[in-house]
């Protein structure tokens, strides 16, 4: 028999192109051998391996040579210090110069260098380790995969660096104190501090000059100190630079707090686990743990692997990775996520991850992944920045020359003027206010169960008009349930006995469903006899010496008379409504009606409900037939397109491209060609592989209402870097203006640089905190 296509096509959903052949499948008895077959056929003609497959839209940076690299040997050191986005960058602009380097990736929010080199030697080591130390920075080597989340990952503010501070504003007072007593001998004071003060910085601008970096900000802080001293303003130059620091030490107290929502991820895992060794308990570093380890977690205790539990049950606790506060209880053989907090009993486990490969590793690896892709307007902003601060020092030293030069215009007057431009040309501020924001978010969104694969997709979702939903297993639970049983001449118990005992061992989800609701009602199932298919038919067996058939209405009378009117009308009813209908049959007559649906996600109304308080439309693509579909809509209350195929679902995404920015929601793999072709994808999953490398976005949590929470915090990180680039740029023309006009001195202008840098970092700081008010 056929039962309704929207039960096959959820069974295939992993090889779409197989559905030309899969789709009219008969139910029977060899449904796991085609099972079989079509994923063998996917993972050669279909795109099904899902580890090597990833989705990329076209607002993607280009992806590097996956051939090249597989050659390379990658070099991986965590850098200590590095504590702003310029740090950054001006340390991936000095090792481009060495020899030997394929490629580099720094990674600000997890403080990683990655440096792909032909061949691995210590001399290579060596050379990009030194590199690294002549900046003012400190590698640490990460020999392999498993230490690499596992280092120190504080983030908290070093006192230490307040000493320079301490010392030179010292300095400064004591300065003052001798100009108050002798004016020359106070002018001599504040030379020597600001030589002082000057000193450190001159040192890292040369190195950094030397490096390819000459436009930084401490060459450009470094002429204006320089020049200020000779025209004799040292009590400037020396304020100039203290306010400098004091600037430089509010960034990195700031970009601290924003990089510790995703250090907080690595400190989930715990150093020390218990293995359960031939009954034997031993304590082992927990990086050690291999696949089928069975380990054992006391109440309170954090587990170290992705696990399937062996205990009976188990209360855990998965606010740090899901943001749920209430802790989720875990039957036998249920598969538990890294970092998972143990909040009852002592429990027993068996370790599924390899190493590096849990659920923490691979969030801390994709957010990694995110900062290669780059927001448009960050891209916008990198760019311009590269010329903004050298057009910046031209036009001051025109300001220097021009008016003395041809205008006979004092010369002190416009050299003090040109120095202050120079202070306004450095982009801090402009280059800070994009990254700082999207790791913010991407901190907050990933301690809310939502991973999202970087600026560009963060910057897509925010701007979506229209999210369209895969049916089956997102909007649904992508599970038919038992709904009606319609007895004929038999009791209802007896009528689901008698299905189940032929069903019993199917795979097909509807067969699975009538013997799990059986069970349900604590009825005895005994296997029939002689059960087989007939194809494109249905199944038969027999019980009791009889032989009965299930079949779907439309397949009735090919095994037996045809139904009564009444019948027929129960079963249109039944159909109406969005239910699939199979019926068990004799030879002769009918012995019942069951009826089975899929069900909504609890949370499925509430959250269309969201989405429209935020002005996004709502759309439901699926290849299930129109009544069913009908009936889901209603309830949702959103539109639809029933019975399409995966080429049918990508003409109705590109089409709709056209006009909006929209979104397209599934579970990763299956309509992959309408995720692919929307302006973003977003995954719903459990943290699979296939969840999190599928799509632009992903929904660890498995709950439909991280979407609008997800909508509701790009579109605020959005805001937020629009303020931040309008405040940046807005300051930077105010005190261009006034200096060039004489308004303000030198001290005010470095003060207005380190002020907006760490004004719009904590303005970023903002979105670590969001919530929706919803």
């Amino acid at each position: 028999m056929l039962y309704n296509n929207k039960y096959i096509h959820h069974e295939h959903h992993h090889h779409e192109c197989c559905h030309g052949n899969c789709l009219n499948m008969a139910h029977n008895h060899v449904h796991l051998s085609h099972d079989i077959t079509c994923h063998q056929e996917s993972t050669h003609s279909c795109g099904g391996d899902t580890h090597t497959t990833t989705s990329k839209n076209e607002f993607d940076d280009p992806p590097d040579d996956p051939d090249r690299l597989n050659e390379q040997i990658k070099l991986t050191w965590k850098i200590k210090g590095m504590d702003c986005a310029h740090c950054a960058q001006q340390i991936e602009n000095s090792l481009k110069v060495l020899p030997n380097i394929s490629q580099i990736k720094i990674i600000f929010s997890t403080e990683k260098l990655v440096v792909f080199v032909p061949k691995n030697n210590e001399k290579t080591i060596k050379l990009i380790e030194n590199k690294v130390i002549d900046l003012g920075y400190k590698p640490i080597f990460e020999s392999s995969p498993e230490h690499s989340h596992h280092h120190d990952h504080s983030h908290s503010f070093d006192k230490k660096e307040l000493i320079p501070l301490v010392i030179l504003g010292t300095l400064i007072v004591v300065s003052y104190i001798f100009l108050l007593w002798n004016q020359t001998v106070g002018e001599y004071a504040f030379m020597i501090t600001a030589i002082v003060g000057l000193i450190p910085i001159l040192k890292e601008a040369l190195i950094l000059m030397r490096s390819g970096t000459p436009f930084a900000i401490e060459s450009l802080m470094s002429v204006s100190a320089i020049g200020a001293l000779f025209i004799g303003a040292s009590e400037e130059a020396t304020m100039v630079l203290f306010l400098f620091m004091i600037g430089e030490m509010l960034e990195s107290v700031a970009t601290s707090k924003a990089k510790k929502g995703i250090s907080s991820l690595a400190e989930l895992m715990p150093e020390e686990t218990v293995i359960i060794i031939n009954g034997e308990r031993k304590t082992v570093a927990s990086h050690s743990l291999k696949p089928d380890d069975i380990i054992e977690i006391s109440s309170g205790g954090r587990l170290p692997a992705d696990v399937i539990l062996i205990s009976e049950q188990a209360n855990i606790d998965e606010s740090a990775l899901t943001g749920e506060s209430i802790p989720v209880n875990y039957l036998s053989g249920d598969k538990i996520l890294a970092g998972s907090l143990v909040v009852d009993n002592t429990i027993q486990l068996k370790v599924v991850s390899e190493v590096g490969q849990n659920a923490v590793d691979r969030i801390l690896q994709l957010i990694e992944d995110a900062e290669e892709r780059k927001a448009p307007i960050e891209r916008f902003i990198d760019k311009f920045s590269r010329y903004y601060t050298p057009a910046i020092a031209l036009f001051a030293l025109l300001v220097i020359i021009t008016p003395p030069l041809l205008f006979n215009a004092d010369w002190y007057t416009w050299f003090y003027r040109g120095l202050t431009l120079l202070l306004i040309g450095c982009p801090c501020a402009l280059v800070i206010s994009t990254p700082a924001v999207i790791t913010s978010a991407l901190s907050n969104a990933a301690k809310q169960g939502v991973l999202i694969k970087g600026g560009a997709a963060l910057e897509h979702i925010g701007s979506v008009k229209v999210v369209a939903f895969d049916k089956t297993g997102t909007l649904t639970e992508g599970k038919p349930q038992v709904t009606d049983v319609i007895s004929q001449d038999i009791s209802k118990e007896q009528l689901l006995t008698l299905v189940a005992d032929i069903e019993s061992g199917s795979h097909h989800p509807i067969a699975k469903a009538i013997v799990d609701y059986a069970l349900q009602n604590q009825l005895n199932i005994n296997e029939a006899d002689n059960r087989k298919a007939i194809a494109g038919v249905g199944v038969q067996g027999e019980v009791d010496n009889q032989t009965f058939y299930i079949v779907s209405p439309s397949k009735v009378v090919t095994v037996s008379s045809p139904l009564k009117d009444e019948h027929t009308k129960i079963i249109e009813k039944l159909e109406n409504a969005g239910k699939t209908v199979v019926v068990a049959v004799t030879n002769q007559q009918l012995m019942g009606i069951i009826a089975l649906q899929d069900v909504l996600r609890a949370d499925a109304i509430t959250t269309m409900n969201e989405l429209n308080k935020l002005g996004v439309k709502t759309l439901m693509l699926t290849g299930d037939n129109a009544r069913a579909t009908k009936a889901i809509a209603s309830q949702l209350g959103m539109d639809y397109r029933a019975e399409l195929l995966p080429a049918d679902k990508l003409a109705e995404i590109e089409k709709m491209r056209i006009s909006t920015s929209i979104a397209m929601v599934g579970d990763g793999i299956n309509d992959s060609p309408a995720m692919k072709a929307a302006t973003v994808s977003i995954a719903m999953g459990s943290g699979t592989d296939v969840a999190l490398e599928a799509a632009d976005a992903a929904l660890t949590k498995n709950s439909l209402l991280s979407l609008p929470k997800l909508i509701g915090l790009t579109r605020f990180a959005s805001r937020n870097i629009k303020q931040n680039v309008t405040i940046a740029l807005g300051i930077k023309l105010v005190f261009l203006i006034t200096s060039l006009f004489g308004f303000t001195g030198l001290w005010l202008a470095v003060l207005a640089d380190s002020g907006t840098t760490a004004i719009v970092t904590a303005n970023a700081l903002r979105v670590l905190k969001f919530k929706n008010k919803s």
